[in-house]
């Protein structure tokens, strides 16, 4: 029996190994039906048993000739099954990995590497399985044949890794010591942020050695020029540029990047990737030349490393915890500055509880206060005495305090104290030799305190290493007006809704409009706190201001909801990649905004029923859907929307019926509210809303004859 199970064995092995001869010589001409497919993708599941089985088998072997095991039988022909069967695992494995190297997205120097070391592999175990039973095989033969298997076999795990994982993958922790951010202030949008994604997801597939639909994303003259199928995006378009359409198609399509198998992208990825081209991409902009509150910026700045470390060690035991839970209180907060650190910072709130025994009853823990804010703040001069006592104080904010700087000689004590803010305060130019005197200041905020341009240089030329905050510097050249905000909460309202709009610069008129037109200085209508709607609004507003440039035009929509639902549920689902908060996602009075990709936004590209239920009747007239349209990322509007009503779910009519107009190539990104007229018959409790995605998408979109997506984040009953 042993014998015929070694024989057939055997047999298997060679037809095996003559296979993967005709599977190499076809070469390129090989095809594989897709009904074998399967077969090629168990490679990465299989190829860990002839890995173990052979490591095992060729250690084995290369002790064989040992005068302690020769004569061993049991040692010998434990050795023997071990090699023949991890050839035939070899021989499977590599015959698997041949049919899934002729799928898309296999091919380049790599995948030769791993190919040809894991077909040595097979070979090489087949060879010393047929050589080790002849007079010739020596130890000298077993222990080099056996070298020889474990150096291909490593190397082929090696390139296989590269190839599931990216380049360098064993190796990255030894040759890349330390992460490849770089602190904030260094960092460039394009080499630090958005290239490492191309680096980890995309570049496996877009290299010089691999340049897949003609694509090469390893320097920036390549990305520029894009692929075989054209420019790889559009600057300021993210809407219509290729690289989004195609890392948002689903992964069963074909031609979503990066290919089923391979890393794919994540969420932040791919908002950064979209920030980056609406805000046109730049390959040499730094990151903190982006204003401040930037979406791009902030969402970088997570990537990156922050400034170096400025973390002091303090000589300063922790202070009691008793003593800083007995002092935190309504109006002063006492906080830890990281976990573990003895150093603390304190903020006084509230005018009217404020007196200088605020600062004394800080008695206990005087010596941790590193921090102290006193921003707007009655404090008097003579109270600098009592925040003497601080002292390792190294921050300190008196602005628009009642400090005028008489008081300022008593902070010279204050070794530690760093910054220093004295904003809005009315300063006498007389004290300028008190602030010389504290020689410990790095940073000074004296901007709108009286003081004249030649006080300031005066106090630039006593200490040249300190960094002097003092406000804007008029160069005679007008500035652009910061734009409207919106200080409502939400944009959802049931019956009126009055708006509320700010600008943080002061005397600025904001104008507006309800029409769609861009609002003039002139004829539009001026805000004014009062203003009430009752009726969805679309509001553009503007800011104006004497001697400034006008603001940008802003848009705002309001929409009316006059019924929410006592209950609502899915009876088809959206797709359970796009199914944020579930059914409650159109009811919650949350916008989903125009990332459809944040978790706030229904998508589907099979129809959506919703079923929403009231507990007593309600009159309803319309159903207002509000939906996006993203063409470039197969996004659509509605094909069709259909409303029905009833006494229950068992007793419904059609009451509205709406089509979309067929899409067109150019169309532009927009969130669209499609509002159904509903024919009323009498009060209803149930409605159900179905939502019919685009069938197929045209013949002019990269995903013609696919069905369409469609998103929705909130939907209005009046």
């Amino acid at each position: 029996m042993r014998t015929s199970h070694k024989g057939f064995a055997e047999g298997l092995l060679f037809t095996l190994n003559i296979f993967i001869v005709v599977l190499l010589l076809a070469g390129d001409s090989l095809v594989v039906p897709q009904w074998l497919q399967p077969v090629g993708r168990l490679h990465p599941l299989i190829l860990h048993f002839p890995i173990v089985i052979l490591l095992l088998a060729m250690v084995m072997e290369f002790f064989r000739f040992r005068p302690e095991f020769a004569n061993e039988k049991l040692y010998q022909r434990f050795t023997t099954y071990l090699l023949v069967l991890g050839a035939l695992l070899s021989s499977l494995t590599v015959i698997m990995g041949l049919f899934l190297s002729r799928e898309p997205g296999y091919e380049g120097g790599t995948l030769q590497w791993h190919k040809w070391f894991g077909v040595s592999v097979a070979f090489v175990g087949y060879g010393i399985y047929l050589w080790r039973n002849t007079a010739g095989y020596t130890a000298t033969i077993a222990k080099t044949g056996a070298i020889v298997t474990i150096f291909c076999l490593t190397l082929a795990g090696h390139f296989g890794a590269d190839l599931t994982h990216g380049e360098d993958f064993i190796l990255a922790p030894i040759l890349q010591k330390e992460n490849r951010k770089v602190p904030i202030e260094q960092a460039l949008v394009y080499q630090d942020v958005i290239a490492p994604i191309f680096e980890t997801k995309c570049q496996s597939c877009h290299n010089a050695d691999k340049m897949k639909g003609g694509l090469m994303l390893t320097d920036t003259t390549a990305i520029r020029k894009g692929g075989k199928t054209g420019k790889l995006f559009i600057p300021g378009q993210p809407g219509i540029s290729l690289l989004l359409q195609r890392i948002h198609l689903p992964e069963e399509d074909k031609k979503h990047m990066p290919p089923v198998g391979k890393s794919q992208l994540t969420d932040q990825d791919k908002m950064l990737l979209y920030l980056w081209i609406k805000n046109n991409p730049d390959f040499k902009k730094k990151v903190i030349d982006l204003p401040a509150t930037d979406s791009l910026r902030t969402l970088a700045s997570t990537r990156l490393k922050p400034a170096e470390s400025t973390e002091e060690v303090y000589d300063f035991s922790a202070a009691d915890d008793q003593d800083i839970k007995k002092l935190n209180n309504n109006y002063r907060v006492i906080y830890a500055l990281a976990n573990a650190s003895p150093a603390l910072a304190v903020n006084i709130y509230n005018k009217s509880t404020y007196s200088v025994k605020v600062l004394e009853e800080l008695d206990p823990i005087k010596k941790q206060i590193v921090i102290l804010d006193l921003n707007k703040m009655p404090v008097k001069d003579a109270d600098l005495k009592t925040i003497a006592r601080f002292e390792n104080l190294r921050q300190l904010n008196l602005n628009f305090s009642d400090v005028n700087g008489s008081g300022l000689k008593d902070l010279a004590s204050l070794k530690h104290l760093k910054t220093l803010s004295l904003a809005g305060t009315k300063l006498n130019p007389n004290v300028l030799g008190q602030i010389i005197a504290i020689k410990s200041l790095a940073e000074l905020a004296i901007w709108d305190t009286g003081l004249k341009p030649a006080d300031i240089q005066q106090l630039q030329a006593a200490n040249k290493k300190i960094r002097l905050l003092s406000g804007f510097k008029d160069d005679g050249k007008p500035l652009k007006l910061t734009n409207p905000l919106l200080k409502n909460t939400s944009q959802v309202f049931q019956q009126s809704f009055q708006l509320q709009l700010s600008n943080p610069i002061k005397g600025v008129d904001i104008r507006y409009t309800t029409d769609g037109s861009a609002p003039d200085s002139v004829k539009s209508a001026a805000y004014k706190p009062g203003i009430i709607f009752t009726q969805n609004t679309v509001l553009r507003a503007r800011a104006f201001k004497a001697g400034w440039l006008g603001s940008d035009t802003v848009q705002f929509n309001f929409y009316k909801n006059t019924y929410i639902p006592d209950s609502i549920s899915f009876l088809a689902a959206a797709d359970g990649k796009y199914y944020a908060d579930g059914a409650k996602t159109l009811i919650n009075k949350e916008l989903g905004g125009t990332n459809f990709g944040n978790m706030k936004w229904l998508g589907s590209q099979k129809e959506m029923a919703i079923l929403m239920l009231f507990k007593k009747p309600v009159e309803l007239h319309s159903l207002t859907l509000n939906t996006m349209r993203n063409i470039g990322s197969q996004i659509f509007l509605p094909a069709e929307i259909e409303v029905w009503g009833g006494a229950d779910e068992h007793h419904l009519k059609l009451l509205a019926n709406q089509k979309t107009a067929a899409p067109r190539k150019e169309d532009p990104f927009a969130i669209i509210s499609e509002e159904c007229k509903l024919k009323t018959a009498g009060n209803v409790s149930c409605i159900k809303l179905v939502i019919k995605p685009l069938q197929k998408v045209p013949d002019w979109h990269p995903a013609k004859g696919k069905p369409g997506w469609v998103f929705t984040d909130e939907v209005f009953l009046n």
